[in-house]
């Protein structure tokens, strides 16, 4: 059925032809192979988000006012998949899927007219700050203070596992403003500027050997009053939106990207004969029903969103297949290749410069990240199935 277009559109077109169009854009903006610098990789990615905004493409979900496309349901599902495709680069940081949706639903005016639209552009680049050395899991139990003093907070502490931090001008972060007794009830959610005295960002390296993640010292750091988001000591409530549109942001993006993925694999199967092998192609047929099921999985969650503004407990549900998916897919891929699956982007014999093995580096933390798989269980468990709370766990 014919529906209203999007940003700035006054025609009616059909999906295919929505289709279509982006098809065409993504085609005549494709901003080409990535350079291999990372600082220069910054700058290219932050020049191809400026122009999906000054276009009007980007923020598939977000509100019209915030410069985003609101799209209808089936119109996201369309350009989450073109996107994945095109092999284009997504957004820059963590804010958009994360941050974003919290400042939506609890920001001020001003807030959201201050930090939306140069988030959705590229502008300016968003890491979460909620990990801390003894607060993972257990993230009511953090550590990181932020006392009051006039108007401003003083913050001392130390995150860490701060995806994106070593690129980020903004961290939103979790902070301690009540007592250490009070748990979550004594947690407030503050926007602090990476680049302000005191605010010491250390990469970290991982197993690929590159540095997605860093670490994040906080020393005497000054963090105006009108840069917390809700109430004071009111944080845990925001920082659980937060976290449940994580899980859901990553469900119709990685289901996208991982049907991309999997026809890749098939083709690479096809290419060095194994095809006729029963064993291969039953782990394909049995990726191709996960990949699937995470589809229609990320489509029920999008639904969620819609009808009440939050994803949900399934949210947990779409973190725990993709999760377990993409680590089986990769181990899979390196298997299926044999040796030469294990060799280096350095080698001149790698298969695809080595990807899959990436892959396979890269996707050992899949289980930890975002709340780890037991995290997930529980939330599974307790609150779309209903069974008891883990008595090992502290009070809520």
């Amino acid at each position: 059925m014919p529906v209203q277009q999007g940003l700035g559109e006054t025609a009616v077109e059909t999906d295919e032809e929505f289709r279509a169009r982006l098809r065409a854009f993504f085609a005549d903006h494709h901003p080409g192979r990535p350079p291999r610098d990372p600082a220069e990789r910054l700058v290219w990615t932050k020049a191809w988000l400026a122009t999906l905004f000054d276009h009007g493409y980007a923020g598939p979900a977000w509100p019209r006012a915030h410069g985003g496309m609101e799209l209808p349901f089936a119109r996201q599902v369309i350009y989450h998949e073109e996107f994945a495709a095109a092999r284009v680069p997504g957004p820059l940081g963590t804010g958009l899927n994360i941050a974003a949706p919290t400042i939506i639903t609890y920001g001020s005016d001003e807030q959201q007219r201050r930090w939306l639209a140069p988030m959705l552009r590229g502008d300016v680049v968003w890491a979460q700050g909620y990990s801390e050395p003894g607060a993972g899991s257990d993230l009511p139990s953090l550590r990181t203070t932020a006392k009051r003093s006039g108007d401003e907070y003083v913050v001392n502490g130390q995150k860490v596992w701060t995806s994106h931090g070593q690129s980020a001008d903004i961290l939103f972060a979790l902070v301690r403003t009540g007592t250490q007794e009070s748990r979550q009830k004594g947690i407030s959610y503050l926007v602090i500027d990476a680049h302000a005295p005191g605010v010491d960002i250390r990469p970290l390296q991982d197993l690929t050997g590159g540095h997605l993640f860093a670490e994040v010292f906080l020393d005497d750091v000054r963090v105006p009053v009108a840069d917390r988001i809700g109430e004071e000591n009111g944080g845990w409530k925001l920082a659980r939106t937060s976290l449940g549109h994580e899980r859901a942001a990553g469900s119709m993006n990685q289901a996208a990207l991982y049907r991309r993925v999997l026809t890749e694999l098939e083709e690479l199967a096809r290419e060095r004969g194994l095809l006729a092998d029963a064993l291969v192609r039953d782990r394909l047929a049995d990726f191709e029903i996960r990949v699937r099921i995470m589809r229609y999985n990320a489509q029920r969650i999008i639904a969620d969103i819609l009808l009440r503004g939050e994803p949900g407990a399934a949210s947990s549900v779409s973190r725990l297949l993709i999760a377990e998916f993409e680590q089986d897919l990769h181990e899979f891929a390196v298997d299926m290749l044999g040796p030469q699956g294990l060799l280096g982007k350095g080698s001149p014999l790698a298969v695809q410069r080595s990807r899959w093995l990436q892959g396979f580096l890269r996707t050992r933390a899949s289980t930890i990240g975002t709340g780890t798989r037991e995290i997930q269980l529980n939330t599974v468990a307790e609150q779309v199935l209903g069974l008891p709370y883990d008595p090992s766990m502290p009070p809520r």
